[in-house]
């Protein structure tokens, strides 16, 4: 993306691929650091969505170095072609029916169902091209709590909801049921290996 172009002039603004329109932009995430910023969101339409995603969602990823240019009607357009977008959205968590890029969860706050903060994503547990788990570091005081080490995963299935304005993910269940899934059991396992 140009330099010149800032978010909060696109914002609000139709993301066109050639003559299609996929979406609007309706923000980004707040962070300190770039790397943890580098999508914007899109809230995609129903026609983009139903055609080019596994599962339609609602609001999606998009990578700022997709962004060409801001044609003269206001509207933005993209390099790519509509494919690669579809690329890209495989390359993403589903959390509450919106996709996030790997970049919009990068040191985000883990919260339980209890709002017992965990720890802070620190990477992504990939598995067969797909992602099944966020690497967590842990808080002190959680690890001596719950018996945790360092760094845990925790299965995406796990991911409940996000909030924007605090930059969390909350989990669909406690820290205490959490150790104890099957699923978080097998990502932790001393000898499990990406296949």
């Amino acid at each position: 993306m140009s330099e010149e172009i800032r978010i909060q002039e696109l914002l609000q603004r139709d993301v066109y691929v050639g003559e299609t329109l996929v979406g609007t932009i309706t923000g980004e995430r707040f962070h300190p650091r770039d790397e943890c910023v580098q999508s914007v969101r899109i809230q995609v339409t129903d026609d983009v969505a139903g055609e080019y995603m596994r599962k339609p969602a609602e609001y999606a990823p998009l990578s700022k170095e997709l962004v060409h240019s801001v044609r003269p009607d206001g509207s933005v357009k993209l390099t790519k072609s509509i494919r690669e977008l579809q690329r890209r959205w495989r390359n993403t968590v589903r959390i509450n029916e919106k996709l996030y890029a790997p970049d919009e969860l990068l040191d985000r706050a883990v919260l339980d169902n209890d709002g017992i903060d965990i720890g802070n994503v620190i990477e992504m547990k990939k598995t067969k091209r797909t992602f099944k788990g966020v690497v967590v570091r842990t808080h002190f005081t959680v690890r001596d709590r719950y018996n945790l080490p360092e760094i845990i995963i925790i299965p995406v299935a796990q991911l409940g909801r996000t909030t924007a304005r605090l930059d969390e993910v909350i989990l669909r269940c406690s820290t205490k049921r959490l150790v104890t899934l099957p699923t978080y059991l097998k990502l932790n396992h001393p000898d499990y290996e990406d296949e």
